[in-house]
């Protein structure tokens, strides 16, 4: 039993995700998990990290265990996301792993090059995205372990 399960407390994910359809299959996902979580979804770049430096709507949101991260976003891309996470001394433990759709090798090194925890490409069958978003989910929070935030976890 991994540490999260055994507090009761629910694993707070934060997905930063542009399309509805990845959005609700990652939520469908994460529904059946066999970790309690709560999922908060960021639509773009710019509200993921008002959400992860708790600004504006954002002031009362609470620090992500977990960051699934799409490259393809709007107003801000997740290459920046990712950028700026790694670069705050207060966010850069939060593990960033990557979901997105894009195959391509310069962006698997970019994004490791910038501390991507994982990248994953999400797969095109839908039975197979609900695994790897349990996979994800059963893998950071049953087996790895995690660092503990000034003892809120």
């Amino acid at each position: 039993m991994g540490k999260y399960e055994t507090r009761g407390n629910p694993i707070e994910i934060l997905l930063v995700e542009d399309n509805a359809g990845d959005v609700r299959l990652t939520r469908e996902a994460l529904k059946d998990a066999k970790i309690l979580n709560i999922l908060h979804v960021a639509r773009d770049g710019e509200e993921a990290m008002e959400f992860l430096c708790r600004k504006g709507k954002h002031a009362d949101a609470p620090r992500p265990d977990l960051v699934l991260l799409d490259l393809n976003l709007p107003r801000k891309d997740g290459r920046e996301v990712l950028a700026e996470i790694k670069a705050d001394e207060d966010l850069k433990r939060i593990p960033v792993v990557i979901l997105t759709t894009s195959k391509s090798e310069e962006d698997v090194l970019k994004m490791y090059n910038l501390h991507a925890n994982c990248y994953v490409t999400k797969p095109l069958d839908l039975d197979q995205f609900i695994r790897v978003v349990q996979a994800i989910e059963d893998f950071w929070f049953t087996v790895v372990r995690l660092p503990d935030e000034g003892g809120t976890r």
